[in-house]
């Protein structure tokens, strides 16, 4: 029982023959999935996830399911992990607590936002969004075949069966779709009919005499794409560094055929960052929430739940200790944490001592710990990403694209051979996808992409210092400049900005400015470090717009041409969510990112 609410979260006869009945039986769900390539299923209040864990098994009994089945579900009151397990264990055992165990383990964080879940390798999603369904249902952007309505009554829960939750089922919709609900309360019914749905009574279940049924009228609704349109395709990636390695291995798992153009391929798959030792990926928060930091948050739970288990390990998980730069940043960090929330174990403030016995070495300040932080090493991430089976990977130079009558898109040389030919392709070349943009032959003027006009580049260094050459932190340390741990003897110092440079060198002046910024970080007098050889660097490029977001998604206008570009200095927190944000988009599945952001990273 809730004791906010004064209601049971489910029958005593069982939430799974509740769910069997009134959800899976209410909605036709076996005769109506069959033979279909994919189906949604949209749920108003995920509980305890035994409704969820019915119609994995329903998907999983059935020899005629469909290929992929995708779940949405919203709930603004989550249980904690060990809550979780404690009461799905309680209630199921044999197969069922099989999958309980696995929902369980892959269970998010409590925070705010969408959480992609995948089993069955895939083949099974299942997208959380946390949050009021009055609110959080407006951000969800997919196309789905039924609902689950199952929240609180509407007596102490009014806010799950308005009007305008209503609406928001009705802009979801595909052709066709149904409803079903244990719910009769006459208001509810008729609203339900205001918003385009045929409504009508069905036999109830435990003692209850009648359940609401429904269907989408004929005339509403998205039609459901003709067999096959999302069918596995052949896909052009220009661009084999983050970008494009992320967006190559999302297409991967889903069975599209990725090739990947890069004239840096000669020297191996991980050649864009040859020389890059490794990387921090660590999350970012901001006193109002605002863009930047729920798109990192969102960014760093994909790429640790879609590279967590890459061969090579790439991920080395230390944590990352952001410090305060003086008192009143201190201030503000401890305010913006008060004002947040968020559980410990995703971010939590350390005073200087707390700091210091987390990195093992004595520190002046405190700071954000977020345990979540990883050191990425580079060369094995992209050498995974870049070599999953159905990624190609070609070593050549696109210098212009077409697009011909049948709506296939040619990737060609600076001689005009055609190198490969696709429905789709991707820009994923940062800041030269602006000059291919333009090359664009046989079509009308391209659409007025001022972000895309506007990406400019940012020359950057790091520096290699031999391990106990400076001070080594067990965890990554981040402030005015970072370090990362040691790693095969060698720690990691960065980084200089450097607008608009001629080229992307490592420079003596550029080892000054991070021994200034290492000392201010570590607490060390002005020049302690001068005088300590680094063990060489790496530079490269970053490219950015002015609103230093993303360009991610489907260009207006153009069928089959996206973007995947301007990720600024944060490549490893976009690479995974940018992949799977146009993986999806692809697929008709559920986007696993909110529609006020999928507006804001657009192609623009």
């Amino acid at each position: 029982m809730s004791r906010h609410y004064g209601d049971i979260y489910h029958p005593q006869a069982g939430a799974i023959q509740q769910a069997r009945n009134i959800f899976i039986g209410g909605n036709r769900l076996h005769e109506r999935w069959r033979g279909l390539a994919s189906f949604t299923v949209c749920e108003t209040g995920f509980g305890l996830g035994n409704n969820f864990l019915a119609l994995w098994q329903a998907w999983r009994s059935d020899a005629n399911r469909p290929a992929r089945l995708h779940m949405v579900s919203i709930e603004a009151h989550p249980f904690e992990r060990e809550d979780l397990h404690r009461l799905l264990l309680r209630q199921h055992d044999g197969a069922m607590r099989q999958l309980a165990l696995a929902l369980v383990d892959a269970w998010p964080p409590l925070l705010p936002g969408m959480h992609r879940l995948e089993f069955e390798g895939g083949a099974l999603t299942l997208t959380l969004a946390f949050g009021p369904v009055s609110r959080v249902l407006r951000q969800v952007q997919a196309q789905v075949d039924a609902f689950f309505l199952d929240g609180f009554a509407p007596r102490v829960n009014p806010d799950m069966w308005t009007p305008a939750v209503f609406g928001q089922l009705t802009r979801l919709a595909a052709k066709d779709a149904t409803v079903a609900t244990w719910c009769c309360v006459g208001q509810m019914r008729r609203d339900l009919r205001d918003a385009g749905f045929l409504v009508q009574k069905a036999p109830g279940f435990n003692g209850k005499r009648e359940i609401t049924i429904a269907r989408l009228r004929p005339e509403l609704g998205r039609r459901r794409e003709p067999p096959g349109v999302a069918a596995p395709q052949p896909v052009l990636i220009v661009g084999g560094g983050l970008a494009g390695a992320g967006v190559a291995h999302s297409l991967a798992l889903r069975g599209h055929e990725a090739h990947v153009f890069d004239p840096v391929f000669e020297l191996g798959l991980a050649a864009s960052h040859r020389g890059h030792h490794a990387a921090a990926l660590s999350p970012v928060i901001s006193r109002d929430d605002d863009i930047r930091a729920r798109l990192s948050r969102a960014g760093v739970l994909r790429a640790l739940q879609r590279w967590g288990s890459l061969p090579g390990q790439p991920l080395l998980s230390c944590g990352t200790l952001d410090l305060a730069l003086d008192e009143d940043d201190a201030r503000a960090r401890r305010e913006a944490l008060a004002f947040l929330r968020f559980p410990e174990t995703w971010v939590r403030w350390l005073d200087a001592d707390q700091a210091s016995r987390q990195a093992g070495l004595p520190l002046r300040k405190g700071g954000l710990f977020f345990p979540h932080g990883q050191c990425v090493r580079l060369a094995p991430l992209l050498e995974a990403l870049l070599g999953r089976p159905g990624v190609q990977c070609h070593a050549a130079t696109i210098a212009a694209l077409r697009r011909d009558e049948h709506g296939q898109w040619a990737a060609m040389d600076e001689n005009g051979c055609v190198l490969g030919q696709a429905p789709q392709v991707v820009l994923a070349n940062a800041r030269h996808a602006a000059q291919l943009m333009g090359s664009v032959s046989g079509m009308p003027a391209m659409p007025d992409l001022p972000g895309l006009r506007g990406i400019y580049g940012m020359a950057g260094q790091v520096s290699y210092y031999c391990e106990g050459d400076v001070p080594n932190s067990r965890t990554i340390l981040a402030g005015a400049g970072y370090i990362l741990p040691a790693l095969e003897g060698r720690q990691l110092a960065g980084s200089t900005y450097v607008l608009d440079d001629k080229g992307a060198d490592v420079t003596e002046s550029g080892r000054r400015q991070i021994c200034d910024k290492l000392e201010a970080l570590l607490g060390m007098p002005v020049g302690a470090l001068a005088d300590v050889p680094t063990q060489g660097g790496w530079a490269g490029w970053r490219a950015a717009v002015n609103d230093r977001l993303p360009l991610i998604g489907p260009v207006g206008g153009r069928t089959g041409l996206w973007l995947a570009c301007a990720y600024g200095s944060r490549g490893l927190s976009w690479s995974g969510l940018a992949g799977d944000v146009i993986g999806a988009t692809l697929n008709r599945e559920p986007l696993p990112l909110e529609r006020e952001l999928l507006a804001k990273i657009a192609a623009r």
